[in-house]
């Protein structure tokens, strides 16, 4: 089923790593699906000197990330049909001239109406040059088609850089024509949270502060840096991970109900819970914002470097590979209800996922193998992997008495589809043909994000007397992170790969 219009999709940065790995094979995806229009092209535009061959050969038919076989064969052989190159210097106006020409050419040979989107996956210095030159040439204008410009994150290093290149597109593209992704709204159990919340009448009565006890928001990575230690020190986990993805996985969970699905109201009610955050007074800093650095430790077996010891990180580095924040939400729905996020790399697992503490009874009485049985029920949303929803409650043990036991009531979203979840880009691709803005941020909501953690960062950046801590390599961060949580008598939640894993075994 054809569902987009006719459109050139053109990807700035086209020889770059994400094209290869992400970009291109998720296109690919939608075509051997039926979502591209008949009438499609896309043009790859970057410094590389290549051909239209070339181009061809580099993303697609050689590209490991793109499964073969006969029929995928046969298929990449019609798409790249589609695919081409044109070589130019970014910052050079005169340039795009030749970017003007072909996608003239372009739109000819396929009757693609005007209509075309530029994707930039490029490095952020780029974000605010390159969208200037396009409205030089006249490439931002709408009277022949409609024009859409898609940014990666990092969206911004800090408040300022943010609005600064806010105020810049905003120059010469509406809001409505920009999409700031990110990948973490294409997944399918982050949208699923919505639903979750609002299509059934047995949560949404209890989500809020009389019935909850706490939120948690755990993303974890069991791997370093890697070779990309010069880059990530110059950023850490609370920009990389933390600003951006995270605090948008709590405002699905913490906002308000729209008042219907559309863009607009979703991402009105997000901006709403972004303006609610109670920013952290600089005394909650040491108590409130913890951040870590991995340790060399010893990983089922194999010693693996520490933070410090990887490639292109100064043996003095202070930049966090662990940050677990305490904040609340300053609204009638949460006052008073603490949210937890933390996110590290060097953990003992990938997963990702949201759990929802509800307050215990006002009265135990019952027993349990230790005593009187006062666990919290528990609803744990798995973003990622073994994506689901597990309901943890306590049940009599059969035989005499009240004996109590903590059980489980599992769902798997792969229950509900035979085929695999969907990736990420793949939707949120398709998203901005359609011109749906909904999984993608909203100039505003990223400002204020900026503003709630902007604070932070320059605290860690400018008061020595704020510590870092080291944790081992496959452990599950500093113990400070703990301390955290131990005063309400509650613990972090370390979840296992498995989602239902957690009531027998789990990674260290």
């Amino acid at each position: 089923m054809k569902s987009t219009e006719p459109h050139i999709f053109v990807i700035f940065g086209a020889s770059g790593d994400l094209t290869r790995r992400k970009l291109i094979p998720a296109v690919f995806e939608l075509y051997k699906s039926g979502y591209l229009p008949d009438d499609f092209a896309l043009l790859g535009v970057s410094r590389s000197k290549l051909s239209d061959e070339q181009f061809r050969h580099q993303v697609l038919e050689s590209n490991e990330h793109i499964e073969s076989g006969a029929e995928t064969d046969r298929q990449k052989a019609a798409f790249a049909e589609r695919l081409f190159y044109e070589a130019i210097d970014t910052k050079e106006v005169a340039d795009y001239q030749r970017v003007v020409s072909r996608l003239s050419e372009l739109e000819q040979r396929f009757g693609t109406a005007g209509n075309i989107i530029f994707y930039l996956s490029t490095p952020p210095f780029l974000y605010d040059v390159i969208p200037a030159r396009l409205a030089e040439v006249g490439l931002h204008r709408q009277e022949n088609g409609w024009r859409r410009l898609v940014i990666e994150k990092p969206f911004g290093a800090d408040l300022a850089s943010a609005r600064n290149l806010n105020a810049s597109l905003k120059r010469n593209f509406d809001e409505s024509q920009i999409y700031r992704i990110d990948h973490y709204l294409g997944k399918e159990t982050v949208q699923n949270l919505l639903v979750t919340r609002f299509a059934n009448g047995i949560f949404e009565p209890l989500w809020n502060r009389n019935y909850v006890h706490h939120v948690q928001v755990t993303s974890a990575e069991p791997f370093g840096v890697g070779g990309r230690g010069g880059y990530y020190d110059t950023s850490g986990a609370l920009r990389d991970m933390l600003q951006n993805h995270l605090m948008q996985v709590v405002a699905h969970v913490a906002m308000e109900p729209p008042v219907d699905a559309s863009a607009d109201a979703i991402r009105a009610e997000k901006s709403k819970l972004f303006r609610s955050l109670r920013h952290l007074d600089p005394s909650d800093f040491r108590t409130d914002a913890i951040r870590g650095q991995y340790t060399s430790s010893m990983v089922r077996g194999e010693k693996v470097n520490g933070y410090r010891d990887e490639e292109g990180v100064p043996d003095d580095s202070k930049t966090e590979t662990y940050a677990a924040l305490k904040f609340y939400i300053e609204n009638w729905r949460w006052s008073g209800v603490p949210f937890y996020v933390r996110t590290g790399k060097r953990l003992p697992t990938r997963v990702a996922e949201i759990v929802v503490t509800f307050k215990r009874p006002p009265q135990a009485l019952f027993r349990d193998a230790h005593g009187m049985f006062d666990e919290n029920n528990q609803l744990i949303m798995r973003i990622q992997p073994d994506e689901g929803l597990l309901l943890s409650f306590g049940m009599k043990v059969p035989g005499e008495g009240f004996n109590v036991t903590k059980v489980g009531m599992d769902f798997h979203y792969k229950d509900l589809c035979e085929d695999d979840v969907p990736a990420a880009y793949e939707r949120l691709l398709l998203d901005a043909m359609k011109g749906d803005p909904t999984l993608y941020a909203h100039g505003d909501s990223v400002e204020y994000c900026w503003e709630f953690v902007d604070p932070i960062v320059d605290a860690w950046k400018n008061d020595p007397d704020l510590p870092v801590y080291g944790y081992p390599a496959g452990t599950w961060g500093p113990e400070a992170a703990d301390d955290m949580i131990s005063p309400e008598a509650m613990t972090w939640r370390n979840p296992c790969r498995n989602l239902t894993a957690d009531l027998t075994y789990c990674e260290l």
